[in-house]
């Protein structure tokens, strides 16, 4: 008996020399025979001879299994080895024709953005530019008022520019995996991918917010210039039959004529809503302009002595009122921005306006006593300035100044606005 490490050593060398063919069950494995009993069937040789295994014999069913498990897993590690070099030449393929589409798609990305990005900065400069053109228009507008609407401009140019700004880098924040993934997805019928109509749609969306708020700061501008370049007007910010304004004439008011104009925005009217009267104790209808839904309405003398203009007044705009009358055949006109609107004669003929009464805007005089006595429903709501009177009947010239670029600056000689106290009473107040 050979000792047990020697036997271990032979079996292994006979096992690895057997052929690939062993696989066959019939065929000849070459191999020596082994017996389960640690023992070797042959001649045993002496110590100085080498030990040699008789291959012709056929091996058992347990030497087959152990070669064909050997063998097995040889062609597996095989195949496995060829799978890897397979794989890695076809993802070094893939991965170049990713790059390329990438490539392709980001130049056709690029050039969408550039293209919708100028025209959303095209027409943020046409709207700069006539944001322009109509400050070149109002440049008589008070400094203040100037400040505050280049402000608001500036502030939405660079609304706009943070918003391009932010969808440039969301751009190029994209990740390769998106870029890559949004190459292989289905075209629409116009050729373009889900990538080019996100692009699309969202600059689309960037220029509607621009139109949007361009069309806002328009109407802001709209809303709180002033017109005629005058600095200041009165608000009088709802009806109360506690807010009007009392104005001191400069001059004696006996009048044989007269010629008062005024710019007024009113917020709501009434079927009678008081712009400005003048009367005394025994008469409270001296003069008075009011205005009834959509009419304007000039009272010399008492209510039943008037002039009226329909379809004028429209709330919430600017509009421009003269009214003029002479005692001489009682002639009366009604102007409206600074045209002829109507005209007639016998208001208040041979009468003489006199003076000591009280001159009021925004409500009616009530021949009590100043601020006395006032009818809610009467009052004046909205904004007026530019409040002027004249002793005389102004020829048509003279009338079309008043609502022209400078008409602030034109001043009547009984009542001149800027220079002729007018106070504020009961929450009304000067706003600029």
């Amino acid at each position: 008996m050979l000792p047990q490490e020697m036997l271990s050593l032979l079996i292994l060398f006979c096992v690895f020399r057997a052929p690939v063919s062993a696989l066959d069950e019939d065929d000849d494995y070459n191999l020596m025979y082994v017996n389960m009993d640690n023992e070797i069937e042959g001649p045993v040789l002496g110590t100085e001879e080498t030990a040699s295994c008789d291959c012709q014999r056929e091996h058992t069913e347990w030497d087959k299994l152990f070669i064909m498990l050997e063998n097995s897993q040889m062609k597996e590690n095989m195949m496995l080895q060829a799978i890897d070099e397979i794989l890695k030449v076809e993802l070094q393929t893939v991965q170049a024709e990713l790059s390329q589409l990438a490539a392709n798609f980001a130049s056709t990305y690029a050039t969408a953005v550039e293209k919708v990005t100028s025209h959303i900065v095209s027409q943020v400069e046409q709207a700069l530019v006539r944001n322009s053109e109509q400050a070149q228009e109002g440049k008589t507008l008070h400094e203040s008022e100037q400040g505050k609407m280049l402000e608001h401009v500036l502030l939405l140019s660079h609304n706009v520019s943070n918003r391009l700004s932010q969808l440039e880098s969301v751009w190029q924040s994209r990740s390769e995996a998106e870029v890559q993934e949004t190459a292989f997805q289905q075209q629409d019928k116009f050729g373009h991918t889900a990538g080019d109509n996100f692009i699309l749609n969202s600059l689309w969306k960037e220029l509607q917010q621009t139109r949007a708020e361009l069309k806002v700061s328009q109407k802001w501008a709209a809303q709180h210039l002033l017109p005629a370049g005058c600095e200041t007007a009165i608000l009088f910010p709802m009806r109360s039959k506690k807010i009007f304004g009392s104005v001191h004439p400069t001059a004696d008011m006996t009048l044989h004529s007269f010629t008062a104009c005024i710019w007024i925005k009113v917020t709501e009217v009434s079927d009678k809503t008081v712009v400005f009267s003048y009367g005394t104790k025994t008469n409270p209808y001296e003069i008075q302009l009011y205005l009834s839904r959509e009419s304007a309405v000039l009272a010399v003398g008492s209510i039943q002595h008037k002039l009226t203009v329909k379809n004028v007044i429209v709330p919430g705009k600017w509009i421009h009122l003269c009214g003029t009358w002479s005692s001489g055949n009682g002639t009366a006109s009604l102007w409206v921005s600074g045209e002829l609107a109507a005209t007639t004669s016998g208001i208040a003929d041979t009468r003489t306006i006199p003076d000591g009464g009280i001159l009021q805007i925004g409500q009616e005089k009530n021949g009590c006593c100043v601020g006395g006595g006032f009818d809610e429903a009467l009052a004046f709501s909205g904004k007026l300035t530019g409040f002027n009177m004249w002793d005389r009947v102004l020829n048509d010239e003279e009338i079309a100044m008043q609502s022209g670029e400078n008409a602030c600056s034109i001043r009547g000689n009984i009542i001149g606005w800027g220079v002729t106290e007018v106070l504020p009473h009961g929450g009304a107040q000067y706003v600029s």
